[in-house]
C-alpha cells in the first residue's frame, strides 16, 4: 500500500502452472523474491491467479485457509484475483481459449464463485477483495440476444451471491468486467452499454453496482486508441464503478515518424515488430490510418496485409514491461500509465491497481530479464515512483 492508501501489485498469471502445487511453487519460488527485492520490510501485493483446476482443488481438500495463514505469514496479501483465464494460460497455444467458458456458460459462474469463496478465506478482516474477469466473450460470432442475457442473469446471481456473502462476513467482493480489443466489450461504451441495458435496469441494481464493476486495463484502451480520462470519466458519468485498474503498457510502432523516403528505418521497425509475433496469445493489432483505425485480430495478420503500405501508427496487445519507455524503433505506451492513474484518482473510488505483464516468457530475447522476479521487482520500482506526480495532478497541483 501506498500513501494514497491505494493497494499495488503484480498479477501472478505471469507464472506457469495450472495445478495447486504449481501455483504454492510458483509463489514460494518468485513472489517471495520480488517482496525480498521489493518490500522487503512491507507486505507484497499479489494478484492471485488460480486456475479453476486449482481452485477446485483448494476448495476440494480445503486447503484455503491453510493457504491464507502462510501468505500472511510470508507477508503476500492477494488483495485481487485474476479471474479471466479459465484454464492453463501457459500451454504452448493459448490464443482464444482464454475467453472459454464464456459468461453465459455455468462454468463461469462457478468458477467465479469458487474464486470469491477463496478470497474471502484468504483475506484479513475487513480487507476489500477484487475479482477481474472477461468482457463475457470474445466478440465474433457476436453473441445473440438471449446469450446476452444469459450472461447477464449469471452476472446478477452473482451479484446476489456476493451480497448474502457480505451480509454474513462482512466480506466485500466485487467482480470486475474487463474490456479487451476484439471481445464483446472492445471498447468503454460497449461495457457501458450492457450495463445500462442488461445489468441495471432491474429492481437489483443497487446490489448489482455494488458487485459487479468494471476492470479498466491500460494498455486494452491504448490499443484502441481511446483516451484513458476520457474512458474513466464516461464510467463515472454511467455511475459504473471501476473496481480494478490493470497497469500495463502496449506495443506501438509508427510509421509515420519518417517521412518518405526513409524505407529502410520503416522497414526495420517492421522488422523488429515481427519478432513479437508468437504463437501462444492472440495479439490483436489496430493500425490507424489517414484518419481510420483498422483492426486485425492478430499481429501476424496485421503484418500480412499491412507491411507494404508501411504508414500509420500501431498499437498490438502485447503487455510489454512498463519500465521500457522505447527500444529500438518501437515504444510501449507508457505515458499513458501516469495519466490514467491520475484520471483514476480524480473520476473513480477505485484503490485496487496491479501491475500485469503476463507475456515475459514470449517476448524477443533482447527485451528478457534474466531474472523473472528482477523485472517484476523493477515494474514495481518503476510504478512507485510514479505516484507524486499522480498525488499532485489529482489534487489539482
Amino acid at each position: 500500500m501506498n500513501r494514497l492508501g491505494y493497494r499495488i501489485g503484480y498479477c501472478t498469471n505471469v507464472h506457469a502452472g495450472a495445478t495447486l502445487q504449481q501455483t504454492r511453487a510458483n509463489l514460494q519460488r518468485y513472489a517471495l523474491e520480488v517482496k525480498r527485492r521489493h518490500c522487503p520490510d512491507e507486505p507484497l501485493g499479489v494478484g492471485l491467479w488460480l486456475s479453476a483446476q486449482a481452485a477446485q482443488e483448494l476448495l476440494a481438500t480445503r486447503q484455503h485457509h491453510a493457504l491464507g495463514e502462510w501468505l500472511a505469514e510470508a507477508g503476500l496479501v492477494p488483495y485481487t484475483f485474476n479471474g479471466f483465464p479459465y484454464g492453463d494460460f501457459h500451454q504452448p497455444i493459448v490464443k482464444h481459449r482464454v475467453y472459454e467458458p464464456t459468461w453465459w456458460e455455468p462454468q463461469r459462474l462457478s468458477y467465479t464463485m469458487q474464486l470469491a469463496e477463496i478470497q474471502d478465506a484468504l483475506l484479513p478482516p475487513g480487507m476489500e477483495g477484487s475479482i477481474s474477469t472477461l468482457p463475457i466473450a470474445w466478440g465474433t460470432p457476436c453473441p445473440d440476444r438471449s446469450q446476452l442475457e444469459q450472461a447477464a442473469l449469471q452476472l446478477r446471481q452473482c451479484a446476489a451471491w456476493l451480497h448474502r456473502l457480505e451480509e454474513e462476513t462482512g466480506r466485500l467482493i466485487y467482480v470486475c468486467l474487463e474490456p479487451e480489443p476484439g471481445c464483446v466489450f472492445s471498447f468503454a461504451d460497449d461495457a457501458i452499454h450492457f450495463f445500462q441495458w442488461q445489468l441495471l435496469s432491474g429492481s437489483d441494481a443497487p446490489i448489482v453496482r455494488r458487485h459487479i464493476r468494471l476492470c479498466h486495463d491500460i494498455c486494452h484502451a491504448a490499443v484502441m486508441f481511446e483516451d484513458q480520462a476520457e474512458v474513466l470519466q464516461r464510467y463515472a458519468a454511467a455511475g459504473i464503478e471501476v473496481g480494478k485498474i490493470q497497469v500495463s503498457s502496449a506495443l506501438r510502432m509508427d510509421l509515420d515518424l519518417w517521412e518518405p523516403p526513409a524505407d529502410e528505418a520503416r522497414a526495420s521497425a517492421l522488422a523488429q515488430l515481427a519478432g513479437f509475433a508468437e504463437d501462444r496469445y492472440l495479439h490483436q493489432t489496430v493500425v490507424r490510418r489517414d484518419g481510420q483505425d483498422l483492426f486485425y485480430e492478430d499481429l501476424p495478420q496485421a503484418l500480412a496485409a499491412e507491411s507494404a503500405i508501411r504508414r500509420g501508427q500501431w498499437r498490438v496487445h502485447f503487455h510489454v514491461p512498463i519500465y521500457l519507455a522505447q527500444w529500438g524503433r518501437l515504444e510501449g505506451t507508457q505515458e499513458q500509465i501516469p495519466a490514467c492513474l491520475a484520471a483514476a484518482a480524480r473520476s473513480t473510488t477505485c484503490r485496487h491497481f496491479e501491475v500485469e505483464t503476463y507475456a515475459w516468457g514470449v517476448l524477443p530475447a533482447a527485451l528478457q530479464q534474466p531474472d523473472l522476479a528482477a523485472g517484476i521487482a523493477q515494474e514495481l520500482a518503476w510504478l512507485d515512483a510514479q505516484w507524486p506526480a499522480v498525488e499532485q495532478a489529482s489534487s489539482g497541483g
